[in-house]
């Protein structure tokens, strides 16, 4: 087990420093788009070229952040069900949709999407827009990004299994201030709380 946490600590250190240099490529997004509308503005010129690289960029950050964002979960969860349960039921809960759901899924883009990038590397494949980019860049973020998000699934299933054991604390406790999606669950369930405790009191006074 101690291997495994070794691993998980490694496939953390590698999405932790891709999520902050993917935080380039927005900026670099804004600029070129904020180029873009200068220079068409003032010298009455555009090409696809330059659309199209703002959306390779944005696949890009999209696709690569994948498992960044796993990592710091801070990807979309229904709290306001899963916090009913115990800790305990709550890990279990995430190690199911780890191996079930985000295994396979990641599995069978890689299947499927590795194979279509290797195609249009193989034939140079062009955007059929006048002006258009190369396509292979942005087909790689594909396999890519999943790759990545498959790499911090198993990591994050690794740390369950390792909680479950006793071997490490909690790893679904967040650091920080809560975010925007936990103080609403959070909210949600204070008024669930309290109207239950209403209801009591009700049925008492009868």
């Amino acid at each position: 087990m101690q291997a495994l946490l070794k691993l998980s600590r490694g496939i953390d250190w590698l999405n932790e420093r891709v999520g902050l240099a993917v935080i380039w490529l927005i900026l670099a997004s804004t600029v070129i788009s904020g180029l873009n509308a200068v220079v068409r503005k003032i010298f009455n010129y555009s090409s696809n070229g330059f659309l199209e690289i703002q959306w390779y960029l944005f696949a890009a950050a999209f696709l690569l952040a994948a498992g960044y964002t796993l990592l710091h979960r801070e990807h979309v969860r229904v709290d306001v069900v899963s916090s009913r349960f115990s800790k305990r039921t709550q890990i279990w809960l995430d190690v199911v949709g780890f191996v079930v759901f985000l295994t396979p899924v990641c599995a069978a883009i890689l299947w499927f999407g590795t194979p279509f990038f290797l195609q249009a590397l193989e034939s140079g494949e062009m955007s059929s827009n006048a002006g258009g980019l190369i396509r292979w860049p942005v087909y790689l973020m594909m396999p890519l990004g999943f790759a990545l998000l498959l790499l911090q699934g198993w990591s994050e299933l690794i740390k369950r299994v390792a909680f479950l054991k006793g071997l490490i604390p909690d790893p679904t406790i967040k650091s920080g201030e809560k975010t925007a999606e936990e103080e609403l669950a959070e909210s949600i369930r204070r008024l669930a709380e309290a109207a239950k405790g209403n209801g009591k009191q009700a049925t008492q006074a009868d």
